[in-house]
């Protein structure tokens, strides 16, 4: 089913479903949350589809709005423009119910706060009038401590496992992101992390680190020093990393 067929099953009135495709369009661009109303659920990673199901609601007008997490795969730049959004709907009289556990949103967005802490209400306030750290207080229940951070130094006689070198790979999918020149390296007992918002490179990624695509030359990625860019996964000449997808409930993890 494509992005407008996915969004018209929840649209029962046949007024609102004229016109559904440019609709779409133009309530995704104004809540920056593009959407492609042709393209296929199936293809959307699930940061987009959860874009999918709040511009769905946007679409309905609704009276009463409850959004829980909504900016967990939103860019700063988008959050800003949601929240633009919010701010005129209740100005037009929708009543919002906010979930987040992000206490700057909480505090950037919301008129009151009910904070709560193993199924019961501890607390109500103006989150405008409080800071981030007596937010948090009142969620745990107990004095936050301050934080001591160690100095990182740079490990010497480290093995590189992973070594990655200007990766670059054209998407073969339609609505794909093709990989730009990607360098970076992953030493033995270290843990590397990547972040990025959904739908930006991450399953091409993915797809190269574990042989399922093949780079654009073998030393693009080297695996314990053994230039693996061209390896793919069936040839087995050099195991490819262990991977998990993140659709890990539709997807079967990559294993050596």
């Amino acid at each position: 089913m494509t992005v407008a067929e996915n969004i018209s099953l929840g649209i029962n009135d046949r007024q609102r479903r004229r016109d559904l495709r440019s609709r779409i369009v133009e309530v995704s661009t104004a809540y920056g949350l593009k959407l492609d109303p042709d393209q296929t659920v199936l293809h959307l990673s699930v940061g987009e589809r959860q874009r999918v199901e709040i511009v769905r609601c946007l679409l309905q007008s609704p009276k009463l709005l409850i959004m829980d997490e909504p900016t967990s795969v939103l860019t700063p730049q988008e959050i800003g423009r949601l929240f633009q959004t919010l701010r005129r709907l209740a100005s037009e009289g929708c009543a919002i119910l906010y979930i987040s556990h992000k206490l700057d949103e909480i505090r950037a967005l919301c008129d009151s706060a009910t904070i709560m802490r193993q199924g019961r209400v501890v607390a109500e306030c103006d989150p405008r009038q409080e800071t981030a750290k007596h937010l948090a207080e009142l969620m745990i229940g107990t004095t936050l401590r301050p934080s001591y951070h160690l100095h990182e130094g740079e490990a010497q006689g480290v093995a590189q496992r992973l070594a990655v070198d200007r990766l670059s790979l054209a998407s073969d999918r339609e609505f794909g992101v093709s990989l730009g020149a990607i360098s970076f390296s992953v030493a033995a007992g270290e843990v590397f992390g990547i972040a990025g918002i959904a739908g930006n490179g991450q399953n091409e990624l993915m797809a190269a680190l574990s042989g399922e695509s093949l780079a654009d030359r073998p030393e693009a990625i080297r695996i314990d020093g053994v230039p693996s860019g061209l390896l793919a996964r069936r040839n087995g000449a050099t195991s490819p990393p262990v991977s998990c997808p993140k659709n890990a409930t539709t997807t079967a993890p990559c294993a050596t």
